[in-house]
């Protein structure tokens, strides 16, 4: 951030400017992947002109964990991943290379899926609220919270589950067994009767689907369980491990993970950066919708950058295709999958979604709402209140409103509310009274806002519609048919003015397709008669079982088929299957997680077959074939303005090669280091990188982004804009939008360079004044200059 910002009445002084980064190498740590083996893989990532490795979470984590946002305390570097001398010795070989270290920290959460691996949970179940750790959770011990102000815990398949339940003998002490899952008894627990000791516990094991549920979830994951970061005890506790770090200055900066699910975000991030000092990057994982700017209060650098991500994906998108592929949607599906459909369904699946998961958070959120109303007030139905939330709720738009500079969207979510269901205002007049203040309603309502948003938008409705499925990623927008140049550089100037220090992604162990992936289903774009034929192929001769299904997965097929146009895979095609079936279960429309409906994915599993095997395959493989070339220059323009645009750059685990991941955990695969380095993205990012570590000043904190003028016939196709610092300007990028052999000619398109004489760096060719695109991409889709004079 640079300068004051005013937010409503008040002036916000932004924290001081960290130190420029020039990119950051994500690494996703798990006991294949350990701090040694990080140590072997330096030279590979210090020659790529990174300046930083960027670890997934080190702590302790659940026995066997792929991901490690499941630690269990105290906290401490994990042993699996070589423990605090692992660390040590990674950061002074680090060090050596000439790359910092940045490092993921998760305060909102703790793993509690096995309790034994989880002492303070342990603790709380044994004791209950007389446990000294009682404080650390967001438990729910209200007397009217459904178990008579017990521990909720939903692991039955049924209520008659209780009688499955056994004592085992085996441990150090007696524990209470469920099948294979182990709970704590209470001292003096009579352990001869199973059924009796349970009922005497702090706890009661309810059904799954019971609704009750005793503590604050991480979105709808029993196995997370949330934390209480207000408390100033809380935050010592759990951030000795931070401390330790910054003490041993084992990290330059740190990633906090989902801080919207906290109590407080913005007191825990102001407390965290005193902890951390005004020297060390601090990057938070936020989700902002497209009408969201961050708060510019907030003591932080930015976030880990999924709205650019957003702007990025949709700037290479041919928005002139929309009508097209809304008519191939609706011929299929019957329906447009546009924006007002979009702004329909996501309504209704909120409001299922919040129904369905999270009834039992909305019923503590509504306890707190009644908790404050006035005595004298008249009492309004419970079930209006769950009707009123979830209106509120389905309508913000947003993950939470209590920032500064959203609470208007609130007051103004309340008004349109009103507007549209006047038989709920009086419940909802109650509700905003209560959440008028900071407090408990208030947080719960932003808590729940966010669990809601995500489990129904990310994870449900971007399952539910096919127009184009690349749009449907973290933080997008598939209503947005892409994004124009103006406003890429119009979102490009201000996060250089607001936010130098963000970060820029365009893959991460949460992204619903890989970089890749999603460049080359944007493709499509530029060839919607192609994408009509094949769709009217899968139609015609291996129709789907359910049609939205079909074109969503047809999407995803063409995006991870091998470039070269050969055959799938034994191990791709078992990817896709994988694949498929979290895709037909998070959607939900013809089989869920909880409700497996074999009959139909057995159907799909063997439609998919079907594609791959058949004519549709064929075709795909023959239109991957004929594209190879344009696939690689849109992956190749992807990677480049990602790296030069405003912000640094993260360059996810293998992502410097051409990479086909899906969701997870298929994007958390290792990677195969031995690829050759000769290749057109590892190029683009040794590059990139070389020139930003060349021109730090004219990256970092205080630098300009300037867009550039394109005329001619193919203008449109133009990305083209100047870094500098000051009053100078001394690198230019300028990209091909389309595939250079598509354009109708670019001879005679020209960019206006800024004044000076300047060099490529790539082939040493010279330019200056007005140039002609043709010249400049005749090496390749991305032009890079340098200022020589």
């Amino acid at each position: 951030m640079a300068g004051t910002t005013a937010t409503g009445d008040a002036e916000i002084t932004p924290v001081p400017s960290r130190p420029a980064f020039v990119a950051t190498y994500r690494l996703q740590l798990t006991a294949d992947l350990t701090f040694a083996d990080v140590v072997d893989l330096l030279p590979h990532i210090a020659a790529l002109g990174v300046s930083h490795l960027y670890l997934s979470p080190i702590g302790t984590a659940m026995a066997g964990s792929t991901h490690g946002y499941d630690w269990v305390p105290p906290p401490e570097v994990s042993p699996v991943l070589g423990g605090l001398d692992g660390l040590r010795a990674l950061r002074a070989a680090a060090r050596s290379a000439g790359l910092g270290i940045i490092v993921d920290i998760v305060p909102n959460h703790t793993g509690v899926e096995d309790p034994r691996q989880n002492p303070w949970w342990w603790d709380v179940l044994t004791h209950g609220r007389d446990s000294e750790y009682a404080p650390y959770f967001d438990i729910d011990l209200g007397s009217d919270n459904g178990v008579d102000g017990r521990i909720a815990l939903p692991v039955l398949g049924e209520a008659a589950d209780v009688d499955a339940l056994t004592i085992d003998t085996t441990s150090a002490t007696p524990e209470l067994a469920f099948y294979e899952r182990r709970f704590p008894l209470a001292p003096g627990t009579d352990t001869t009767d199973a059924r009796a000791a349970h009922d005497a516990q702090h706890y009661r094991l309810v059904p799954w689907d019971a609704g009750l549920i005793g503590y604050r979830r991480f979105f709808a994951v029993n196995g997370l369980a949330g934390m209480r970061q207000e408390d100033p005890a809380v935050y010592a506790a759990t951030h000795t491990l931070v401390r330790r770090l910054i003490e041993e200055d084992l990290t330059d900066g740190l990633r906090v993970d989902h801080p919207d699910g906290l109590t407080d975000p913005v007191g825990y991030l102001a407390r965290l950066r005193a902890d951390i000092g005004e020297d060390r990057l601090l990057l938070i994982e936020k989700i902002l919708s497209t009408d969201e700017d961050l708060d510019p209060s907030l003591p932080v650098d930015g976030t880990t950058g999924y709205e650019a991500l957003r702007v990025l994906d949709g700037v290479l998108i041919d928005r002139s295709a929309a009508e097209s592929f809304t008519d191939i949607h609706r011929s299929v599906t019957g329906n447009a999958g546009d924006r007002a459909w979009i702004d329909e369904h996501e309504h209704a699946v909120k409001l299922d979604t919040l129904a369905e998961l999270f009834s039992a958070e909305r019923a503590r959120l509504r306890r707190a709402i009644v908790a404050t109303t006035d005595a004298g007030a008249p009492p309004v139905e419970s079930a209006d209140l769950d009707a009123a939330i979830g209106e509120v709720v389905a309508s913000l738009g947003v993950y939470r409103a209590d920032y500064a500079t959203l609470r208007q969207r609130l007051i103004d979510t309340f008004a349109e509310v009103e507007r549209r269901r006047p038989e709920l205002s009086a419940a909802l007049d109650t509700i905003e009274a209560a959440v008028a203040v900071d407090g408990e309603a208030s947080a719960r309502l932003a808590q729940v806002c966010g669990a809601t948003t995500a489990k129904s938008v990310e994870d449900c409705l971007f399952y539910r519609t096919a127009r184009l499925v690349s749009l449907q990623e973290v933080g997008g927008d598939p209503g947005l048919f892409g994004t124009s140049v103006a406003d890429f550089h119009a979102f490009c100037v201000a996060r250089a003015r607001d936010w130098p220090s963000a970060m820029t992604t365009l893959s991460t162990h949460d992204t619903k397709r890989g970089e890749d992936v999603r460049a080359r289903i944007g493709l499509l774009t530029r060839h919607p008669d192609r994408w009509r034929a094949l769709v009217e192929r899968m139609v015609s001769t291996t129709p789907p079982p359910e049609p939205t299904t079909g074109l969503f997965l047809l999407q995803n097929i063409i995006g991870v088929w091998p470039l070269d146009g050969a055959p799938v895979s034994a191990g791709l095609r078992e990817r896709l299957h994988d694949y498929t079936t979290k895709a037909i279960r998070e959607a939900g429309t013809i089989t869920t997680w909880t409700r497996v409906d074999t009959e139909t994915e057995d159907q799909v599993h063997a439609w998919v077959d079907d594609v791959l095997d058949g004519p549709v395959g064929a075709d795909i493989a023959t239109l991957v074939a004929d594209l190879r070339d344009e696939i690689v220059d849109a992956c190749v323009v992807h990677k480049a303005l990602g790296l030069f645009m405003p912000g640094f750059g993260d360059v996810y685990q293998g992502t410097e090669w051409f990479e086909d991941s899906l969701v997870d955990p298929d994007n958390r695969r290792p990677v195969d280091y031995t690829q050759s380095l000769d290749h057109p993205k590892t190029a683009m990012v040794t590059v990139a990188l070389a020139v930003r570590r060349g021109h730090r000043e004219s990256f970092g904190p205080g630098s300009r982004y300037v867009p550039l003028t394109s005329h001619g016939a193919e203008s449109e196709e133009v990305i083209a804009f100047a870094r500098g610092h000051g009053d100078e300007l001394d690198v230019v990028v300028v990209a091909a939008r389309a595939a250079v052999e598509r354009l109708g000619d670019p001879t005679g398109t020209t960019v206006e360079l800024p004044e000076g004489r300047w060099r490529s760096p790539i082939t040493g060719a010279a330019a200056a004044g007005t140039v002609d695109v043709a010249t400049l991409w005749s090496a390749g889709p991305v032009a890079v200059l340098e200022r020589v004079a």
